[in-house]
């Protein structure tokens, strides 16, 4: 077995979400849940098929997102995995969405930090392992960051 360490590729920090699913039909059912959740989405998807012919499948609505997704899912190369790169909006709007299509079996990583992808391969192919999602932790939140966290969430309309 071997252990990659694989960065995915993700200029201008857009967030994305890396999952597992388990049927070709992911691809049309994940652009659904996404289409469906948030009017007029700009999104772009790719889903690493893990028989018959093993392609990269791939739908969106945006076209340089979709070529990021298959792009990404390419160098992933993990059966049944999948990567969605989504633009003017953000992973929590369609999480549940996502979680709820029945062919998902997971949720890696919903994010916009840097994402490095832990895989193992061996003579019959590629697994994700894990993922490092951002940075270490560097210390404890003061009062001060209460306020900062609590504030932002109210500024963006997360929270009353």
């Amino acid at each position: 077995m071997e252990l990659t360490l694989l960065t995915i590729e993700n200029p201008g920090e857009l967030n994305l979400i890396l999952g597992h699913s388990h049927f070709i039909k992911s691809v049309e059912d994940l652009h659904e849940a996404m289409a469906g959740t948030v009017p007029m989405a700009k999104f772009g998807l790719a889903f690493c098929e893990a028989s018959g012919p093993c392609l990269v499948r791939s739908s969106g609505t945006d076209p340089d997102l979709v070529e990021l997704a298959r792009k990404n899912a390419l160098a992933l190369s993990a059966g049944h995995t999948f990567i969605i790169f989504m633009r003017d909006m953000f992973p929590v709007n369609v999480l549940n969405a996502i979680k709820a299509v029945p062919e998902v079996a997971r949720i890696h990583c919903a994010t916009a930090n840097p994402v490095q992808v832990i895989l193992a391969e061996t003579g019959q192919g590629r697994g994700i392992l894990g993922v490092i999602d951002g940075f270490g932790s560097k210390g404890l939140e003061t009062e001060e960051d209460v306020a900062a966290r609590k504030g932002f969430l109210r500024a963006i309309g997360y929270k009353l």
